[in-house]
């Protein structure tokens, strides 16, 4: 009998240590995005986002008792390196994603996701058709580019009537979705959209396209796509005496664009989410990154904090780190984060999210056009 309550003892004990243990546990949350590559910027500005707030949540406590853990991935904003990313996610086991950053490599890497039960919070890609599929554990905490394309269409309408318009693309997924969606609003409104045509991103000389252009003595060109390839473009454009005016979505605003237009960049018109940074109810936060010397003005960094709130909050209400019971929590909730109070539909977008119309500077700076 004394060797029993021995040994119950020790089994009490032992329950005791493994019930603190797991208190006091960890909760991974992967990082996937770009870590190299011509628009590794962005991937900086998710991290950042999703550090800041790592830091917070596990200042305040953590979750549940359990401290989050941030895990790095590196896509390249490659979709075949997603998939590859996304396989790792699921070998090292973790259940949580900020990211993917890319639209194209968000996609491929959901695929996966959704077979393995792997919750996925982008703060970047918003092609459309990530949420179009019915995945149920994708969200995201960036507007769609169903939402941004009309934000264009209504300023060159109303500011470029009557003149002659050029659309290209960089043939991949985001720049090439949101071109054709430009396009498709000018045209039903009337305008002259004098040059719809694709470059390849990577390329540098397009000495020829410019010539294009100005044979077509355009006004505007919107452009679909990333910095690196409007950075240029802007550039070599000018050089060649085109005074035409450039536009671009938020794949364009990236301060980094500035280094390679100079000051080409001056003026360039840009969608993109309202500066949260410059909200007076993030203050205390802004203070905190600036004080750690990080900037919160990139896109994606506050987005990204919202994205580790969000999925901490979901844990934390659903009571168990289980990928299927965040995302119905998600679903059902309302969730204060610095781009605002949220909610997601159905599809695991974000609701009521606007973008608005600014004219960058040369300086890598930004002013909303009211």
């Amino acid at each position: 009998m004394q060797s029993l309550t021995k040994i119950a003892a020790a089994v009490l004990v032992m329950g005791l240590a493994q019930g603190a243990a797991a208190a006091g546990g960890v909760i991974k949350i992967g990082v996937a995005g770009p870590q190299t590559g011509p628009v590794a910027q962005f991937g900086d500005m998710a991290r950042t986002g999703a550090e800041a707030a790592v830091a917070a949540i596990n200042k305040a406590g953590g979750v549940n008792g359990d401290k989050l853990q941030l895990v790095h991935y590196d896509d390249a904003c490659d979709p075949k390196q997603a998939v590859a990313v996304a396989n790792k996610i699921v070998n090292d086991k973790v259940k949580f994603v900020v990211g993917h950053v890319c639209s194209a490599a968000t996609q491929a890497a959901s695929d996966v996701y959704a077979d393995e039960d792997v919750l996925m919070v982008s703060p970047s890609a918003t092609a459309p058709a990530i949420t179009e599929r019915g995945h149920k554990l994708v969200f995201r905490t960036i507007g769609l580019d169903s939402a941004q394309a009309p934000v264009a269409i209504q300023y060159i309408t109303a500011h470029f009537k009557g003149k002659t318009v050029a659309v290209l693309h960089d043939k991949q997924q985001y720049g090439e979705g949101i071109a054709t969606a430009v396009k498709k609003g000018l045209d039903a409104g009337g305008m002259k959209v004098a040059l719809f045509e694709g470059l390849n991103a990577g390329d540098k000389d397009f000495n020829a396209l410019v010539a294009k252009l100005k044979r077509a003595n355009v006004d505007l060109v919107y452009f679909g796509g990333y910095h690196p390839e409007l950075g240029l473009l802007m550039r070599q454009a000018r050089q060649a005496g085109l005074q035409a005016a450039f536009m671009g979505p938020d794949g364009a605003g990236n301060k980094e664009i500035s280094v390679i237009a100079g000051d080409a960049s001056e003026g360039m018109l840009v969608t993109l989410p309202r500066a949260f940074e410059t909200d007076p109810k993030n203050k205390a936060l802004v203070d905190s990154f600036n004080a750690a010397g990080k900037d919160p003005s990139g896109v994606y960094v506050l987005p990204a904090y919202a994205a580790v709130q969000v999925i901490a909050d979901g844990i934390k209400k659903a009571g168990a780190q289980d990928a299927v019971k965040v995302a119905d929590v998600l679903r059902a909730g309302s969730f204060e984060t610095p781009i605002g109070t949220i909610g997601f539909d159905a599809k695991g977008d974000v609701k009521n999210f606007a973008f608005v119309v600014y004219r960058w500077h040369k300086d890598g700076s930004k002013t909303e056009i009211k």
